[in-house]
């Protein structure tokens, strides 16, 4: 199942009576409304105490009961929207959720909301009630510290740290305990693969970028950041592209609280090659 919608795909999903979850900061949605659209912050599905705070919720109860209240069901299709200049790549996250979580007919759409808007006038059909959707997990989209554990010493596939460049190289803006990324981690900044209007490059562009960063499609990726949203949003994108492809949902909160000498770091930057 894909992830990603093309803007015009979307409105038919959402002329067809999809539900709208817009992740956007909720002064950005009060700067450009979009009525009908049911607001959503990925924490709410996500557990509240550090370094866990880029786990989701064990409690499948617990999920299908605030999945069923914002309106999610079984049959409809769901359309994700995040402000594309402005964000942390949200709408990757809540799509990977879904999709994790079993809910294989959800959507972000290419560009966010002003590729959304741009498209024409819109409008959403209001959500009448509860949803019916109970969580059904699917682990083909996650993988755990556990995992990246045992990875690390048969090297068997490729990290990709998809934070900020400072962060690869060992800052440590947003709460990490230590700093550095995985021991022979790949980088890629998850924006490198939107164009300068928010749009994602074209597929042979981003398959040549990613080529040119040692990964390929024929070899699992473990995609990784922070607290597991802007790799989420990552994940979602190679998915459709046909990579084998996971998050490490703890990402750098888990892993950097845990004990450093079987959890180790690297600061080490590798000369890139010329582009």
């Amino acid at each position: 199942a894909n992830s990603v919608s093309q803007p015009e795909v979307a409105r038919q999903l959402i002329s067809g009576g999809a539900l709208v979850l817009d992740t956007r900061d909720p002064l950005l949605a009060l700067v450009q409304p979009l009525p009908g659209a049911v607001p959503v912050q990925w924490q709410a599905f996500s557990q509240a105490d550090a370094p866990s705070r880029g786990l989701l919720l064990d409690d499948d109860d617990a999920l299908s009961q605030r999945l069923q209240a914002i309106g999610v069901s079984a049959d409809r299709p769901v359309v994700v929207i995040a402000d594309n200049s402005q964000g942390w790549g949200e709408d990757g996250r809540i799509v990977w959720m879904l999709h994790t979580l079993g809910h294989e007919k959800t959507y972000m759409v290419d560009g966010g909301i002003n590729a959304l808007l741009a498209s024409g006038s819109i409008t959403i059909p209001t959500v009448a009630g509860a949803g019916d959707f109970v969580v059904n997990r699917n682990e083909r989209w996650l993988t755990t510290i556990e995992t990246v554990r045992d990875r690390l010493d048969t090297e068997d596939g490729v990290f990709v740290d998809v934070r900020e460049p400072r962060e690869f190289a060992g800052a440590v803006p947003y709460g990490e305990t230590r700093g550095g990324h995985l021991p022979g981690a790949k980088h890629v900044y998850y924006r490198e693969l939107l164009g300068a209007n928010g749009r994602l490059l074209p597929e042979a562009q981003i398959r040549a970028l990613l080529a040119s960063r040692g990964i390929t499609d024929d070899v699992e990726v473990i995609a990784y950041c922070t607290g597991g949203v802007r790799s989420a949003w990552f994940t979602a994108v190679l998915h459709d592209l046909g990579y084998q492809v996971r998050t490490y949902a703890g990402s750098m909160w888990e892993w950097s609280a845990a004990e450093a000498d079987s959890h180790p770091l690297s600061a080490e930057i590798a000369s890139r090659p010329a582009s």
